[in-house]
């Protein structure tokens, strides 16, 4: 059976390549997306955050040209999940669109929850990039 997704997305007034330059650098999460940590280590040559979970490891996809920020995050528990990203250009702004999935025994309040969650992490991102971040 296929989850069920939410496309959640916000329009930030800079040149793609500069959002995605400043979103795909792991040291700058705690900035702009807090609800998935307070802090990153870099060791070994992977990213790790501090969530209120515990440690989990973080992985963006490798760079490339075409603004895919796909990123797997592995929980502490050892399950990892995979989530999509983009940034999309659009003349001189661009569109970050982020892919919630329903994880198993997720619910409908939960989904909620953490798609304000990603809103709110979204809005922060527009903010410190449109304020020259």
């Amino acid at each position: 059976m296929a989850s069920q997704s939410r496309h959640i997305s916000e329009r930030i007034d800079r040149q793609a390549a500069d959002v995605y330059g400043y979103t795909s650098d792991p040291a700058h999460l705690p900035a702009w997306a807090p609800g998935l940590g307070d802090s990153v280590e870099h060791e070994d040559g992977r990213w790790y955050v501090r969530t209120p979970a515990g440690r989990a490891g973080f992985a963006f996809a490798e760079r490339n040209d075409f603004g895919v920020l796909d990123h797997d995050v592995t929980l502490p528990s050892g399950e990892v999940v995979h989530i999509p990203m983009r940034v999309i250009p659009d003349g001189d702004a661009c569109e970050v669109v982020f892919t919630l999935r329903r994880l198993p025994g997720m619910s409908d309040d939960d989904l909620t929850r953490d798609a304000g969650l990603v809103q709110a992490d979204l809005a922060r991102l527009k903010h410190i990039l449109e304020a020259g971040g």
